[in-house]
């Protein structure tokens, strides 16, 4: 027999409803390392293009998603810029799930619990497929960026800096 299919995500779900093609890539999930390198690794793509989502929290404008390459950090300052604000920071990581119905690891602005700006990294534009979280740990989706930025309404911007 061959690999076991995943379940459908709530993520999935809704590329499909939007008519978008994607590819699934399913991982050993180890709850001790959930670095973007690691997941990377597991799924035969460069950390470059394996994209985290993080959120953050800004003084004006209040939450939104960051979505950058999993080998860097975010920028909090060209974020805040980005987003209209004068200061932004990460959200507490008990706050995550409450915000988008998701768990670290497993955090994506696809099918997010409330819809958030979302700004994803100029970086993306760079690749064919890059890989996202489907929303749960263990699965990532491939998919063509500009489908991605479009199915969340996503904004380019530089908001990612070398580790």
């Amino acid at each position: 027999m061959g690999a076991k299919t995943p379940p459908k995500t709530n993520a999935m779900r809704l590329l499909d409803s939007l008519g978008i093609v994607y590819e699934i890539r399913s991982y050993e999930v180890d709850p001790n390392d959930l670095a973007a390198e690691t997941v990377a690794a597991k799924i035969g793509l460069p950390p470059e293009q394996v994209f985290k989502t993080l959120v953050a929290r800004g003084d004006r404008n209040g939450v939104c998603l960051a979505v950058i390459p999993g080998n860097s950090l975010l920028d909090l300052k060209a974020l805040a810029h980005a987003s209209g604000d004068r200061k932004i920071d990460t959200v507490p990581l008990a706050e995550l799930q409450a915000l988008t119905g998701y768990i670290r690891g497993g955090v994506t602005a696809l099918a997010c619990k409330k819809e958030y700006p979302v700004y994803v990294d100029e970086a993306a534009q760079l690749f064919d497929v890059i890989s996202i979280s489907a929303g749960q740990r263990g699965i990532q989706i491939l998919i063509s960026p500009e489908d991605y930025r479009r199915s969340v309404s996503a904004v380019y911007a530089s908001i990612a800096k070398d580790k």
